[in-house]
């Protein structure tokens, strides 16, 4: 593509949405991104032959806050939930800049918050000086509690909602039918903890490590694993409908009785995993390695 036609305007099409804006604005905000990259004039793009719509099979509900962020730098004012699926689409587009932004916002919106909570920041950081910490049924909603080592915590029937965990260490903590809906542990080390029939409806676990953690009975929703480790995750009877395990690694997982409706496990490995008599009609597999996996009697 030429110099000359990089504030040309540009139709597409985000999962049957329909958006006017130009090469310029995709590309000069955030030049590594995977949209900077589709129109860089590297990459031969497929057109509607008729109106001339590139299409990109994503959901296009947030997609207009994506281009006023591309345009103006402006994080949009959204829930908390709302921030969840906006990052789970900024990730997609690799929007590294958008990210940081709606990570910081949130933060700030916690740490005013806190008041609602019964303990604060500052508490936790007290508390985790102990040898044994349980924060067994006390309310944290809205804390932020990122980039801490709470390996070993007890969170045991508390209310997790919309708590920011992010590149938290949490091997082998304890979070037993917990409400963490909303809850943000993007990139948290969460190995070998227990999630038995937690809620974390909504939650975003994208490049989580969340090796061997045992997540039976839980309400996994509408959650974001993209990326995350999962080999040998206990997964048994899990609700993960809707999820994205979008390049997950579930190598070995134990996926009995889980219930996988319309879930988004595209180039997702599996080898290995147990997946004996789990529905998988509207499950959506393309690029997944299943390699080993115990398929005896699932449904595709």
């Amino acid at each position: 593509m030429k110099d000359s036609d990089l504030s040309s305007l540009i139709r597409l099409n985000i999962g049957g949405k329909k958006f006017c804006t130009t090469i310029d604005t995709l590309t000069r905000r955030e030049p590594d991104s995977m949209l900077a990259a589709m129109f860089s004039g590297r990459h031969t793009l497929c057109l509607d032959s008729e109106k001339g719509y590139v299409f990109v099979d994503r959901d296009g509900k947030h997609f207009r806050h994506i281009l006023n962020w591309l345009r103006d730098g402006v994080v949009p004012s959204l829930t908390d939930s709302e921030y969840s699926e906006l990052i789970r689409e900024a990730e997609y587009y690799q929007l590294l800049g958008l990210i940081e932004g709606i990570n910081s916002v949130v933060s700030k919106r916690k740490d005013n918050e806190e008041s609602c909570a019964e303990l604060t920041r500052t508490d936790i950081i007290k508390c985790i000086q102990s040898e044994r910490v349980r924060f067994r049924g006390v309310n944290l909603s809205g804390l932020d509690l990122s980039k801490l080592d709470l390996s070993f915590v007890d969170f045991s029937f508390a209310c997790l909602k919309n708590v920011f965990f992010s590149r938290a260490n949490l091997q082998c903590a304890k979070f037993r039918d917990v409400d963490a809906e909303g809850s943000i542990f993007h990139n948290a080390t969460l190995r070998e903890c227990e999630f038995t029939s937690a809620n974390l409806r909504g939650a975003l676990l994208a490049g989580a490590n969340l090796q061997s953690a045992n997540l039976q009975d839980a309400c996994l929703i509408d959650c974001s694993f993209c990326g995350a480790d999962l080999r040998s995750a206990h997964l048994q009877t899990a609700d993960l409908t809707d999820a994205n395990l979008e390049g997950a690694n579930l190598e070995g997982a134990n996926l009995k009785g889980a219930k996988l409706s319309n879930a988004n496990l595209k180039g997702a490995n599996l080898q290995r995993a147990y997946l004996r008599h789990v529905n998988l009609r509207n499950t959506h597999l393309e690029g997944a390695k299943l390699d080993g996996a115990n398929l005896l009697g699932a449904i595709r």
